[in-house]
């Protein structure tokens, strides 16, 4: 075992943000009030202006704001949405929360975002909108998704949990769609102390939508006038939220220069994923090999914490046996390859050395003869 001290794949604890994130609980507790309060608005404005968007709608998780958006757009029982192959199970369970039927499709063997040629061959009458996941903190291929959404007059509701201040072509993610979905998740780039989410939309009558079936379905208090859920960002949640966020700018830039030093060092024939767009906030640096548990093992060994997302294909999991599906070969491949090096802000290049190195006395070791 390696004398060296050990390199975490993320640390949760609160860092240079202690303070604001302690006086922003302190905040919240001495004025009582912890659901849907001044935190939760102020948050809601202030996400919203720093996603590019006109509204931002806080709820309980990521999973809640890609359902509430479909169900926002009326979508529902009867209807198809299409997902990719490689995401979390939560981005199709969204759709079954939304009452609709979830068609899974392949992901582009470079990026592993959503192909839209394949997305493009899964439409059928009944489909009524895409879920595109920006994979990894990297937009997926929109103008090519836009242009299918565009030929069969389908909703667009993007899955930006692992996206937060990414962009495409230079434009905010998010803001060229119906809808957007985000987690503040303890792990993702803008993350909490607990569960949270939010929707971003530029259309008004869908952030009001969604704000009345958050609240389970009330216009008014105690008045439910359809049947709505209980999601709710809570105000400490959205406290903590608000004392990170002017952070998150300057964390995104540290990313992308540690996935820098990555590229600049990691072995040539070590397969990683390839940025198609600058702006790429780095959620996760994934690599991909067919050595995968003997890398991550060797790594292990020697101090170095590593993570496997995804390990299957939704087309292989049995959650989603029963909804239609379409072959998804670079997909299943992928997943029994990808582990994911550590990627946060608390890295020091001096971190990121010792991580390539390790990787490529790996490779070095087991290149063949």
């Amino acid at each position: 075992m390696s004398a060296l001290a050990p390199i975490p794949f993320i640390d949760l604890r609160p860092g240079e943000d202690e303070a604001a994130v302690r006086a922003a609980i302190h905040r919240v507790l001495g004025r009582g009030w912890f659901v849907l309060g001044p935190e939760v608005e102020a948050f809601e404005h202030e996400f919203a202006a720093a996603s590019g968007a006109a509204f931002a709608i806080g709820v309980g998780n990521g999973t809640d704001a890609i359902a509430l958006a479909l169900r926002a757009l009326a979508i529902g029982p009867g209807d198809e949405v299409i997902v990719p192959a490689m995401t979390a199970g939560y981005t199709a369970l969204a759709v079954i929360a939304a009452g609709a039927t979830p068609v899974i499709v392949d992901v582009e063997p470079d990026t592993l975002t959503m192909n839209a040629n394949a997305c493009a061959a899964a439409v059928t009458t009944r489909t009524r909108a895409i879920v595109p996941v920006h994979l990894y903190g990297q937009a997926a291929d929109m103008d090519a998704i836009r242009s299918v959404a565009a030929r069969h007059s389908l909703a667009i509701v993007e899955d930006c949990c692992q996206a937060h201040l990414a962009t495409e072509n230079g434009v905010a993610i998010g803001t060229r769609s119906d809808a957007a979905a985000f987690s503040f998740y303890p792990t993702k780039n803008l993350g909490g102390l607990g569960d949270g989410g939010a929707v971003i939309t530029d259309n008004d009558a869908i952030a009001s939508r969604i704000r009345q079936l958050r609240n389970g379905g009330q216009r008014e208090r105690g008045h439910h006038v359809e049947a709505g859920v209980n999601s709710r960002l809570d105000d400490l949640q959205a406290a903590v939220l608000r004392a990170r966020l002017p952070l998150l700018a300057e964390r995104t830039i540290m990313r992308r220069s540690l996935a820098a030093r990555y590229r600049q060092l990691l072995p040539a024939s070590l397969r990683t994923i390839r940025e198609r767009d600058p702006g790429h906030v780095y959620h996760l640096f994934p690599v991909l090999t067919p050595e995968r548990a003997s890398l991550q093992a060797h790594l292990s060994a020697h101090g170095i914490e590593t993570m496997v997302h995804y390990p299957a294909a939704l087309t292989t999991q049995p959650a989603f046996a029963a909804f239609a599906s379409h072959e998804c070969p670079v997909a299943v491949a992928a997943a029994g390859q990808l582990l994911s090096l550590p990627l946060s802000p608390r890295l020091t290049d001096e971190d990121v050395v010792r991580v390539a190195e390790s990787v490529s006395a790996f490779v070095k070791g087991h290149r063949p003869a």
